[in-house]
């Protein structure tokens, strides 16, 4: 099947939806009306609230949205094929990630560009307030440990693919300093700099990994479990326009750039689509993630049809940015529908590789033989060579690796996408033998935004931290903190929550850690659904109009509970089976040492669940409470 059907018909509905329910929500929903005037303008400080222009809000916006989610979890949720990645992409792109934004950040514009914690104290009252402040430090902590795994598995013994990722930190410190520094004001020169050696980085990578010093950076996964949450560490401590803003700055260059690159690519190459619309293993049972198509599909696809992390940015600083009211549309339904499509992309670009391709790249080398021999005995010969028989594995780790680097087993979904990238471009007219530097590109691509992710999510992190810590302080010597202990605050707590999300990471696998993350991330878009549907019961013009949300919040409830009980049920199985290896009389004491590691490891994000689950739980019964009071109490307002 031509990948161009499902391009062309996602990009359809998208079009559609924009211009229809996008309409319908700014105009008789929200009522959107430019005479009103903004936070931007009437806070106006140009430190956090600034009018800004709709295009340029629209990049800054989409950039601090579009991290690796849309990218990773379609590439993960290929192995149930490419029909139910697909169907749920744009449906909820359409009708629950859309409306999902829209509504927090016309929440959040209509009350002077307030936080989502301090927009449910608001609406849902002080318990509410401090359960959205908990339930989001553990879902920031649960997610970077979940996006640091794609960073770990794509890097790992890569001494190419890492050096291209550190040439990035001085292109970012350039970037800045020459924009502040040096020649302030030259955002041009400034971008052309920076842009060119991060190009350069890619192109000299080759070089270096083949020279004497290239096994200086193969590190393995391990190491770079530890050196990752180091780096996000001080980078979260140092001023933001060191680093966070010049990288920040370029990872939009570089977005925007590969997203155009992808649409381009695609409409010119029109891959053919390899994977079947459904594999077997929608019923469970797969090598990426155990569990079956739904709710799990759900899950994994995340960003790209539904994220609660997007709450944070749009009740953050893009309230504090919009212009006009009717910006609100364009950047918050708009934005989600572009990320929508880039997930489609990302899509197409797994199912492209041959399906024996995509499972031998990613799954797990301990578990492919299983894998494939259960698969041999259960399929149908002709269907089994099909489906689970390599066909261009070998000439793709011949072309693309460097010495003692290997395709096999990179599991996390970012190496199977820059394969199937690589491989889209390198069938274009004179780029077969550029195949390794498309996919070395690529992996720099979704590296940088994932930096980009690590970064700000610290600190958003820190932030919950020490305002925590803030609230516990006498009043006194909070309103007036000396400079030592705001910097002692800023280093302890950056340190902690690297800590935290470090000791997930490197004690974590892909399946517990992106499970575990598309949870957070779901309850999260819980939360705000909850907190938008109680909005719009208590703003909207007609009280049927909180079924926009309200309509996406039962299907997620239902969804992110269900696969949550799972993943528990899973996890306890899997910490019950340690402690039997554990009470083994036979083991070694650095095997019992390793057992009780991940015996810990496992008990601690089962534990981290629960308590997700338990919160967000809260909250939805609290708003359950407070719709029931705006709807049948005594002080119920009548229906207009």
């Amino acid at each position: 099947m031509n990948s161009l059907w499902l391009v062309v018909t996602a990009l359809a509905a998208f079009l559609v939806a924009y211009r229809f329910y996008g309409a319908f929500l700014a105009a008789k929903v929200a009522v959107l009306n430019d005479a009103r005037v903004t936070p931007a303008h009437r806070l106006c400080d140009n430190v956090d609230y600034s009018p800004t222009r709709r295009l340029v809000l629209f990049g800054v916006h989409f950039a601090a949205i579009a991290g690796p989610g849309p990218l990773i979890g379609p590439v993960l949720a290929a192995q149930w094929g490419y029909f139910p990645g697909f169907c749920w992409i744009v449906i909820g792109a359409c009708v629950a990630g859309g409306v999902h934004d829209f509504v927090i950040l016309l929440a959040s514009v209509r009350q002077d560009g307030l936080s989502l914690p301090k927009i449910a104290r608001n609406l849902l009252g002080p318990l509410s307030g401090i359960t959205t402040t908990l339930a989001t430090l553990f879902i920031i902590i649960a997610t970077l440990a979940g996006v640091g795994m794609v960073v770990v598995k794509a890097l790992g013994e890569s001494p190419w693919g890492l050096f291209t990722i550190i040439v990035t930190i001085p292109a970012a410190l350039i970037t800045g300093f020459w924009m502040n520094a040096i020649r302030p004001g030259r955002i041009a020169e400034a971008s052309l700099i920076g842009v060119t050696l991060v190009l350069v980085g890619v192109v000299m990578g080759k070089p270096f990994a083949e020279s004497a010093f290239g096994p200086y950076l193969k590190l393995s996964e391990s190491t770079l479990s530890i050196v990752l949450p180091t780096y996000a560490a001080i980078a979260s401590i140092l001023p933001v326009w060191v680093l966070l803003c010049p990288r920040d700055y370029l990872s939009s260059y570089m977005k925007i750039g590969v997203i155009a690159l992808i649409g381009v690519g695609l409409f010119a190459a029109q891959p053919a689509l390899n994977m079947p619309a459904t594999t077997p293993f929608i019923h469970g049972g797969g090598p990426v993630v155990g569990g079956t198509v739904w709710p799990f599909v759900c899950i994994v696809i995340m960003c790209g049809a539904l994220s609660g992390f997007h709450a944070l940015i749009a009740s953050g600083t893009t309230p504090k940015m919009i212009d006009r009211e009717s910006d609100i549309r364009p950047i918050g339904y708009g934005g989600m529908l572009l990320e929508g499509f880039v997930s489609v992309t990302a899509l197409v670009a797994a199912c492209a590789l041959e399906p024996g391709d995509y499972f031998k790249i990613n799954t797990d080398q301990a578990r492919y033989p299983q894998m494939t021999r259960m698969m041999r005995e259960k399929l149908p010969l002709e269907r089994y060579e099909k489906m689970f028989v390599p066909k261009q594995f070998n000439e793709f780790e011949r072309e693309i690796c460097t010495e003692g680097e290997q395709l096999g087993g990179r599991t996390a979904g970012a190496v199977t996408l820059a394969v199937g990238m690589a491989k889209i471009f390198s069938s274009l007219p004179g780029m077969k033998h550029l195949i390794a530097y498309w996919y070395r590109f690529v992996v720099m691509f979704e590296a940088l935004f994932i930096l980009t992710l690590l970064e700000t999510g610290t600190r958003v992190a820190r932030f919950v931290f020490q305002d925590t810590v803030t609230q516990l302080m006498p009043q006194r010597l909070a309103e007036r903190q000396p400079g030592w202990l705001k910097w002692l605050l800023n280093v302890s707590m950056s340190v902690l929550v690297c800590f935290l999300w470090g000791y997930l990471l490197y004690t974590g696998n892909i399946d517990r850690l992106w499970r575990m993350m598309g949870i957070a991330n779901q309850l999260l878009a819980v939360i705000a659904l909850a907190i938008g549907t109680t909005y719009l019961l208590q703003n909207a013009p007609k009280r049927v109009y909180a079924l926009c949300t309200a309509i996406p919040l039962v299907f997620v409830v239902a969804t992110v509970f269900t696969a949550g009980i799972e993943s528990i049920q899973t996890w306890r199985h899997e910490a019950s089976l340690l402690v039997e290896q554990l009470a083994h009389p036979g083991a070694a004491a650095a095997q019992l040492s390793d057992l009780g590691a991940k015996l810990f490891s496992v008990r601690l994000t089962y534990g981290i669940a629960i308590m997700m689950l338990a919160l967000s739980g809260l909250i939805v019964v609290d708003a359950l409470r407070r719709w029931g009071m705006m709807l049948w109490g005594p002080t119920a307002r009548k229906a207009e």
